[in-house]
């Protein structure tokens, strides 16, 4: 239905793409839906096809985790006082941030 698509500012060369990240051509497709994050997920005909998922914001999850822990990593391995209290300012200001972004990106 371009329309639709089109009112969520997509365009049908976009839903191609995304189709060919899923890996699947269009005449296999039940029905795609594009969520509030804009991204994609697709029913085919055949239930026996598999499609790759993505989980980006899971992975953006875990990388701004990963950050954090190096921040705080960074202030206990050096002996600089000044390096050491950014280290761990940054690192609580990145701790507010993932709780803040936690219902958003972590499933």
């Amino acid at each position: 239905m371009t329309e639709p698509l089109r009112m969520m500012g997509y365009t049908e060369g976009w839903l191609r793409d995304q189709l060919a990240k899923h890996q699947a051509k269009i005449e296999d497709v039940f029905l795609a839906q594009v969520d509030t994050y804009g991204e994609l997920t697709v029913d085919l005909y055949d239930d026996m096809l598999q499609t790759p998922q993505f989980h980006e914001r899971q992975l953006l999850f875990a990388n701004l985790k990963k950050s954090q822990a190096d921040l705080e990593l960074f202030s206990l391995s050096t002996t600089n006082e000044d390096a050491k209290t950014m280290y761990e300012n940054s690192a609580k200001q990145l701790m507010d941030i993932i709780k803040k972004v936690k219902p958003l990106l972590h499933n």
